[in-house]
């Protein structure tokens, strides 16, 4: 593991090769899982503020979901996910022409409508956070319906911190990215 700033970071995040490759995957990490995708405090309070502007972009299912159960819900560890039609896809899943899954907050931020991109879970995918009292870990999860994104990810020589960049850079800032390529950069020297 690495530390920047009060982040741990695991090994793989800056080893492993990852690029999406949704033509394969079909955006499955959006419906697939046993869960919705993780939300932060601010981030409920957000889409709570905006979802009449996201509900224009949902598919009828989840505005279903959304309006009978709301749009997140607490798991046994007390942790904020979005809502999930049929116990499966996010709640916020749309499809485009193609049957690739598709975000209607995200849609709703590309339409101008709000100025919520999305859930910073999903933006961070293939990497997870997890809060501690004095630091935040940050790891790779690796998932067998991601191995498009893997080979992808090798053939552009693309490791999951250079393709996870905006959101890394959204998350703790451009200083901790710059900080944690230089890190990376070591690491490889050293290596």
């Amino acid at each position: 593991m690495f530390q920047v700033g009060k982040a741990l970071i695991a090994e793989d995040v800056l080893k492993e090769e990852f690029v999406c490759n949704l033509s394969a995957c079909r955006g499955a990490c959006c419906v697939e899982g046993d869960g919705g995708a993780p939300l932060e405090k601010e981030e409920v309070e957000i889409i709570e503020k905006n979802l009449d502007a996201i509900k224009p972009f949902l598919r009828k299912e989840g505005l279903e979901v959304i309006d009978k159960e709301g749009f997140w819900y607490a798991d046994t560890d007390g942790e904020k996910l979005t809502s999930l039609v049929n116990d499966k896809e996010c709640a916020f899943v749309t499809y485009d022409e193609r049957g690739i899954t598709k975000c209607g907050i995200e849609e709703a931020h590309l339409d101008g409508k709000t100025d919520f991109k999305k859930p910073i879970s999903c933006h961070l995918y293939p990497i997870r956070l997890k809060e501690y009292e004095n630091f935040v870990a940050v790891n790779y999860h690796q998932w067998e319906i991601c191995e498009a994104a893997c080979f992808n990810g090798k053939e552009l020589n693309v490791e999951v911190y250079k393709f996870l960049k905006e959101p890394l850079i959204r998350k703790f800032g451009k200083d901790w990215y710059n900080e944690l390529a230089e890190v990376a950069k070591q690491w490889k020297i050293a290596e």
